[in-house]
């Protein structure tokens, strides 16, 4: 199953840590992607005939990597989706961001997507959606430092574009980092490292939580 670490499953839910670099769903690379993998995981494990549904009911871009839950039923879609419109959902981030920051601040913003480009960007109230984060630097090595983000809202490539437009970008991030060579394959370095909603069914409070990657630059702060 292509390595996919399934992190919890059950009757309504499957929680995953995607890989980075997956897309989640198909894209036009044509690449392998996580619901499709995750779909054929659950055909072969339970002998299922046809289509399985799988319900998608947040993402992560291309080359975040981290924690992911999927509905296995219409009806814990439908429960999981309105726990994010009413901000039960909770999700935290690490990121290794370059330069000098704050301990500690909130940040606001307005973004516009531009689709064909496939990027963010800051505009002006009227023309945007509002965009919150609010982070606090565990470690700073250099000019580079690990830092924990609670998203307050969740727009496109919104921890990328509110960063970048700072001077601050993440490490590795080849889209909104022009100071990155072209030839340099440096991995983007933002992880979804903790997921907190409550069971669709149970109403129970889960919360799965994931390491930070051994390899370079998060060893650095292990």
């Amino acid at each position: 199953m292509n390595n996919i670490d399934i992190l919890y499953e059950d009757n309504h839910l499957l929680v995953v840590n995607k890989p980075a670099n997956l897309p989640v769903c198909k894209d036009s690379s044509n690449d392998p992607d996580l619901l499709t993998i995750l779909k054929e995981y659950l055909k072969n494990k339970y002998n299922k005939p046809g289509n399985v549904y799988l319900g998608l009911v947040h993402r992560l871009d291309r080359p975040t990597e981290g924690i992911m839950v999927f509905a296995k039923t219409s009806k814990a879609a439908e429960r999981l989706s309105k726990q994010i419109q009413n901000k039960q959902f909770t999700k935290t981030y690490y990121a290794i961001v370059l330069g000098k920051l704050k301990a500690k601040d909130t940040i606001e913003d307005y973004l516009i997507k531009d689709e064909a480009t496939n990027t963010s960007y800051i505009t002006t109230k009227d023309k945007g959606k509002l965009a919150i984060l609010s982070y606090e630097v565990i470690n700073s090595i250099d000019n580079l430092n690990l830092v924990k983000i609670n998203l307050h809202t969740g727009r496109h490539h919104q921890i990328r574009v509110q960063f970048s437009s700072r001077s601050n970008p993440l490490y590795g991030d080849h889209k909104y980092n022009n100071q990155i060579k072209k030839d340099n394959h440096e991995n983007l370095a933002l992880i979804a490292k903790c997921l907190s909603f409550y069971h669709p069914t149970t109403k129970e409070l889960l919360t799965f939580n994931i390491d930070l990657p051994k390899k370079y630059p998060w060893n650095l702060f292990s």
